[in-house]
């Protein structure tokens, strides 16, 4: 018998309307669906007016382990799998890694439905730098974890774009003043899509006061990537330094970036070497 397939599919942030027409499709078509929240799903295919033909199962971080191995038989003996979470991408902080590693590892074919996510939606929207960033999940629940990683991204020159629970974000925001200090700049995305959509930008300084008096809704931050601190004169100092004694130029701008945090990037530190040169 010819082999399933996994479909990994994005679900709607908050309206329905957003829904790919593949989406549709595959809730009324698939054999099996995979869902974080089956009631979610069932809302979901209600709002869009389908009917879900196949078998719904729950895939949840505390079950997805054991729910993977009648998952590949379904996919061995020719079931389409459809895996959706509650909202936006599966694996983006939402269950489904293990069962597309598994798949991949038996060699059974995995697909993406493109579609929603909170993680690019609110980086559409924040008004920051956003050729070049990073996702860091949720942020740590305890203080000590959530400051001591805070301070492995004051030097991240990258925009960075992570979860926080609305009941954590007051404290969160305070501890990242204590870090970067009150102008760093950031958008907080609440509600992301839905009714009560709200997108707030500013110096966290300014995030943090109004966040004090709570914050209720889904919460995604975009966090200003750090300003460059190191001196670009030097940085070329050392990358010819590096050169002399033997090493390509474009190893030795790698090598001066790595060690000097907030320095620029790799392409312009080479471009600045040979503008030197000149």
């Amino acid at each position: 018998m010819t082999a399933g397939r996994l479909l990994v599919a994005a679900t709607p942030l908050g309206q329905p309307s957003d829904a790919s027409a593949r989406l549709i499709r595959a809730l009324g078509s698939a054999d099996v669906v995979a869902a974080e929240d089956t009631r979610r799903v069932r809302t979901l295919a209600q709002a869009l007016e389908i009917r879900i033909a196949g078998r719904v199962v729950s895939l949840f971080d505390q079950n997805e382990a054991t729910r993977i191995p009648s998952l590949l038989d379904d996919i061995r003996g020719g079931a389409t799998v459809l895996l959706v979470s509650d909202a936006g991408m599966p694996l983006i902080s939402d269950p489904g890694y293990r069962l597309v590693t598994a798949c991949i590892e038996n060699e059974l074919p995995v697909h993406c439905l493109p579609g929603p996510s909170a993680v690019t939606t609110a980086l559409a929207v924040a008004g920051l730098p956003s050729e070049r960033f990073c996702f860091e999940g949720f942020a740590p629940r305890k203080q000590a974890a959530r400051r001591s990683w805070l301070q492995s991204l004051a030097a991240e020159p990258r925009t960075c774009v992570f979860f926080e629970s609305p009941r954590r974000l007051a404290d969160c925001l305070r501890d990242a003043v204590d870090v970067f200090g009150p102008e760093r700049r950031a958008a907080v995305c609440r509600e992301l899509t839905k009714t009560h959509e709200e997108i707030r930008r500013g110096p966290i300084g300014e995030l943090a006061q109004w966040a004090a008096d709570g914050v209720l809704g889904e919460i995604t931050v975009v966090l200003a990537g750090a300003k460059p601190t190191a001196d670009a004169d030097e940085l070329v100092v050392e990358v010819n330094r590096l050169v002399e004694d033997g090493m390509r130029v474009k190893d030795a701008c790698a090598r001066v970036i790595a060690a000097n945090p907030g320095a620029p990037s790799r392409r312009a530190l080479y471009d600045a070497v040979l503008r030197a040169r000149e």
